[in-house]
């Protein structure tokens, strides 16, 4: 089949591109950025991209006529525009009335658990982007999942911040309601299964896992898992907002994505229906084998997408393009400059492996400390970490950076911060012949921008000279 697959460059539609491709289905990808999209060798005959914007009907006339069937995977709840509701809705028109110019007959669409009278402000968009997919001609199957159990999932990563760090954690009302997870794998297969389905053209469908727990019981049956001994503690009154910056100071979450997540707990999420599992009978993976399943994948570096490289979990434009040149004009730099003897395949490794769990090599500490001010001032922090140890791409998040260039063959690293500073910061690492060049550079915003560089350059001065040094010490280290 002939498939149009948006959100090629999320979590969900990362891996669910890779199912379409390994069933022999041609893919048109619909990105806001070709560079962030990895089409497997094998697959390269199988896939046609095409960059768009959902909220730009003129972009959208590069979708071809020649569609059978569209997956809708276009949502955020780390989106922070006061106007997100009306924008998803502005998006699920344009797409709408696209695709009834088209030969498709089926419209895919992952939606949340939507069955209670009062819903989130997330959730009620979710539900009135469904309404508005169904006003058009083409026929919309709606699978609705509560919590997503994976590697690099949100909900899985956000419970595995809570329950490695808090020996103790305070638990508020949202902790009693009740919740069906269901694990990825179980979700990708649910997708598949329905495309082209007959039974399912223009239905609706629940999906979610055999167990229906509390959140407080996912947390302990999570700290079960992991070995740990964990004490919660239930408090009369605990108001969202402040749940909202306690999740955000404590997980990875940035405020956005804690605001939204914490809104939405006020909601039961378990299905009230179980059609979908008369169609496609099999045993689904509880609660304990999504979460032990995923520890395996990350043990074994095997995690095809986590949604902190989404690009709607960051401030950016989702092209980076308009990132990549770096400027030479009304910037202050610090570049350094240090000479090796070793194979410089060996300090390209160490290059690509810095942040993350690793650290950043030199003044570590200081990392940490600039991660906590930014969390402070509702930056994304350094608990984001990195998806993979070794590898980068295109859009990954690493850290308070965003990959611009991942560059293996030229050796050549570009990276853009995305902390709350007075300007805008870009980080780049080349190796030519026998030196190492690494390359600060802040474009400041205003008096503000310039005080702020000139009053941190003695520690930036000496942590940054450090840090290339370093970096060839331990390649050398590394390559004896």
């Amino acid at each position: 089949m002939k498939i149009l697959l948006t959100g090629a460059n999320g979590y969900i539609g990362t891996r669910l591109f890779l199912r379409l491709l390994d069933a022999g289905h041609h893919v048109t990808a619909l990105v806001r950025s070709k560079s962030r999209l990895e089409i497997p060798q094998k697959h390269v005959n199988q896939v046609e991209v095409i960059e768009a914007d959902l909220l730009s009907p003129e972009s959208l006339q590069a979708i071809p006529k020649e569609i059978d069937a569209a997956y809708y995977l276009v949502h955020s709840m780390s989106y922070s525009s006061e106007k997100f509701a009306e924008m998803e809705a502005q998006s699920a028109e344009n797409f709408r009335e696209r695709l009834a110019q088209t030969e498709t007959k089926q419209i895919i669409y992952l939606s949340g658990l939507v069955n209670d009278e009062s819903l989130s402000h997330h959730l009620s968009s979710r539900k009135n982007v469904e309404d508005i997919l169904r006003k058009g001609s083409v026929p919309v199957t709606t699978l609705m999942a509560g919590i997503i159990i994976g590697s690099g999932s949100a909900s899985f990563e956000i419970m595995r911040d809570l329950v490695e760090k808090l020996p103790i954690m305070i638990a508020p009302r949202w902790t009693k309601n009740l919740i069906q997870p269901i694990a990825i794998a179980d979700v990708l297969q649910y997708l598949v299964e329905v495309l082209g389905h007959p039974d399912c053209i223009g239905e609706r469908f629940e999906i979610g896992g055999p167990d229906v727990l509390s959140y407080k019981e996912m947390l302990l049956s999570f700290a079960e898992i992991r070995g740990l001994k964990r004490w919660i503690l239930p408090v009369p009154v605990l108001s969202p907002k402040l749940s909202s910056y306690w999740l955000y100071f404590i997980t990875a979450a940035n405020l956005s994505l804690a605001r939204s997540l914490i809104e939405s707990l006020k909601n039961n999420a378990y299905c009230k229906e179980t059609r979908i599992q008369k169609l496609f009978p099999r045993e689904l993976l509880d609660f304990k084998s999504a979460v032990k399943r995923a520890f395996q994948r990350l043990e074994e570096d095997n995690v095809p997408s986590s949604w902190k490289d989404s690009m709607d979990a960051t401030r950016l434009d989702p092209d980076l393009s308009r990132y990549l040149k770096v400027p030479d004009q009304g910037v202050l730099r610090d570049r350094q400059q240090v000479p090796f003897s070793i194979s410089p395949e060996v300090v390209k490794q160490v290059v690509w492996s810095l942040g993350g769990n690793k650290g950043w090599l030199y003044m570590n500490w200081s990392w940490r400390v600039r991660g906590w001010i930014d969390k402070l001032f509702q930056g994304v922090g350094l608990r984001r970490g990195r998806t993979h140890p070794t590898r980068l791409k295109a859009g990954d998040a690493l850290d308070f950076w965003r990959v611009l260039v991942a560059d293996e063959t030229n050796r050549r690293l570009l990276l853009y911060a995305e902390m709350k500073i007075p300007g805008e910061a870009w980080l780049e690492y080349e190796i030519e012949e026998k030196t190492l060049i690494q390359s600060a550079t802040f474009r400041p915003k205003g008096l503000s921008g310039r005080l702020y560089w000139y009053i941190l350059y003695p520690f930036h001065f000496f942590i940054f000279r450090g840090l290339a040094k370093q970096i060839v010490k331990e390649a050398k280290s590394s390559g004896t």
